[in-house]
C-alpha cells in the first residue's frame, strides 16, 4: 500500500496527453483551502487533500506555461511533475511532518495519503470539465463549471475524511 498510492498518481498524472490548463481561481482555492486547514489545525489527510490538489494545479500550469513557451524536451511533463512533488514533500519529510509514526490512518501517512487522494481527485475533477465541455460543443453547461469541477471534489473529500478521522 505504501507504494502503491504514489506509483498510481505519478502513473495518472504522466498519462495525460495533453497538459490541462487549470483556472487561476481554481489555484487560489485550493491555496486558500490548503492555508485555511492548517491554520485551523485540521486533520492532516484533509490538508494533504488540499496539498495535492495544489500540487497538480501547479503541475498543470507549469507544464501549460512552458508549451506555450515552446520548451519541449522528453520527460518535461514527469520532470516538473517531480519536481514539485519533491519540492513540497522533501521538506515536510526532513522536518517530520511526513513519516511521523504516529500520524497515520489506514497504515498510511495521513499527508501522503492526503495529497494521493488529492492530486487524484482534482486532476480527475479537470479531466471531467473537459471531457463534458466537449460533449457540450465546447461550451460550459453552467457558469463556474470549469472551477467547480476541479475543487467539489475536495470539498467533498474534506467532508468525508472529517467524519473518518474524527475522533
Amino acid at each position: 500500500m505504501r507504494y502503491i498510492l504514489p506509483s498510481t498518481i505519478i502513473t495518472l498524472l504522466l498519462s495525460a496527453g495533453k497538459a490541462l490548463a487549470f483556472c487561476p481561481v481554481c489555484v487560489v482555492a485550493v491555496g486558500a483551502g490548503v492555508g485555511l486547514s492548517r491554520y485551523l489545525k485540521i486533520d492532516d489527510t484533509i490538508t494533504g487533500l488540499w496539498i495535492g490538489g495544489l500540487l497538480v494545479a501547479m503541475s498543470g500550469w507549469t507544464i501549460n506555461y512552458l508549451e506555450k513557451k515552446k520548451v519541449n524536451f522528453v520527460g518535461i511533463k514527469i520532470l516538473v511533475v517531480a519536481a514539485y512533488y519533491t519540492l513540497v514533500c522533501a521538506p515536510l519529510y526532513r522536518n517530520e511532518i511526513i513519516g511521523h509514526p504516529l500520524n497515520k490512518f489506514w497504515g498510511v501517512d495521513k499527508l501522503m495519503l492526503g495529497i494521493a487522494i488529492g492530486s487524484v481527485f482534482l486532476l480527475g475533477g479537470d479531466l471531467l470539465y473537459h471531457y463534458l465541455k466537449k460533449k457540450n460543443g465546447g461550451h460550459a453547461h453552467f457558469p463556474f463549471e470549469k472551477i467547480v469541477f476541479p475543487v467539489a471534489p475536495l470539498i467533498i473529500l474534506s467532508v468525508i475524511f472529517y467524519f473518518l478521522t474524527k475522533g
